[in-house]
């Protein structure tokens, strides 16, 4: 049965599942037990399952995340959450060159199946120490799986797959997605990891968007389609296992790329987007790929800088005409967004998606 729920309650629902299903299954984290539980996402669940199975954890990162590798190479399937991908640097030697490594150093005799929640994105003035989207460096390293959920129905039914997956499973989620809505089932299902998704079809233009950047591709392509523009728009979902062939397949059919990810330009996720599809399908780009990224500066607090900081679908549209060369309507999509608060979430996504 369907229901409509908020991306926080399915994530909830999928905790709750997963530690009603397996014993081995526990939470750990910052604020997990909290009065807020993370976005509401753990709100009950101690209250359900006991302080032995839900449990806050003191500010020590990388010692904590130690304990649940630790844990994870003793049968336990431990789901540690971090408040923000910011906090987990303190951790990455753990993510990095333990959680990662361990099953291949044992040749497969030894599993470390550990899931890792982040949040990232930005928001509320909370500038470069608390608003970074570091995607790019845990899906750099073999031996991490990395997902990025958008949707309600995708971030629970990823979890669990994730949970229930035998490696270490980056789950990193934009703060900005907590409250659409969408539907969602009930009980037990599964997202495959390495399965990205068109969320919609179109033959003029292909638009690559990961989490957040999903939505404000959308709303691009509804700009761009009255135009007459065509974006097929593909939510990338897993970026480690990549799903590069339902990427390919979509530029092979357009023959033009625009890449939309809410990090930074050089080194980054688009960059890896772009380099697949020219060494794959070069033949069939009829114009150079584009990106629309952050620029390379850390994240600001100021409002002020915050405007021209952040990438929008006004963007997406920009680099679209741009790329088929066509002159479209730039005040239409400037419109769109300009009562927009630009470091508050998008009241105008509200779902469902």
């Amino acid at each position: 049965m369907m229901r409509e729920l908020k991306f926080y309650e399915a994530i909830r629902e999928a905790l709750d599942l997963c530690l009603a299903k397996d014993p081995r299954v526990y939470l750990m984290g910052l604020g997990v037990p909290d009065p807020k539980g993370i976005f509401g996402s753990t709100l009950g669940l101690q209250q359900r399952y006991g302080s032995w199975r839900v449990m806050d954890m003191p500010t020590s990162e990388n010692g904590m995340t130690g304990i649940a590798i630790g844990s994870a190479l003793n049968g336990m399937r431990p789901v540690l959450s971090h408040q923000r991908v910011d906090f987990s640097l303190l951790a990455m030697e753990q993510m990095v060159n333990q959680a990662a490594k361990w099953r291949y150093m044992f040749g497969g005799r030894h599993s470390v199946p550990v899931v890792i929640r982040m949040i990232i994105g930005r928001g509320w003035g909370q500038g470069p120490q608390h608003s970074q989207s570091l995607q790019a460096w845990f899906a750099h390293i073999p031996g991490l799986k990395v997902v990025m959920p958008t949707t309600p129905y995708d971030v629970k039914g990823l979890l669990i797959s994730s949970i229930e997956d035998d490696n270490p499973v980056i789950v990193l989620e934009h703060r900005w997605l907590y409250t659409i809505v969408g539907e969602v089932p009930e009980g037990l299902y599964r997202v495959p990891l390495g399965q990205a998704k068109v969320v919609r079809g179109g033959q003029d233009l292909t638009i690559v968007a990961t989490s957040y950047m999903v939505l404000e591709a959308l709303r691009a392509a509804e700009l761009l389609a009255e135009q007459g523009i065509a974006a097929e728009v593909i939510d990338v979902r897993s970026l480690r296992p990549l799903d590069g062939r339902a990427i390919l397949e979509s530029v092979c059919k357009t023959g033009h790329l625009i890449v939309a990810d809410a990090a930074w330009t050089t080194c980054g996720f688009a960059a890896e987007i772009v380099a697949l599809v020219c060494e794959h399908a070069f033949e069939h780009l009829k114009r150079p790929p584009r990106r629309v990224t952050l620029p390379d500066c850390p994240c600001p607090s100021s409002a002020a800088l915050a405007n021209d900081y952040y990438p929008r679908s006004v963007h997406i549209v920009a680099e679209a005409n741009a790329l088929l060369g066509v002159s479209g309507k730039p005040g239409l999509a400037s419109e769109a967004v300009s009562s927009v608060p630009l470091d508050v979430p998008d009241l105008n996504f509200t779902g469902p998606f």
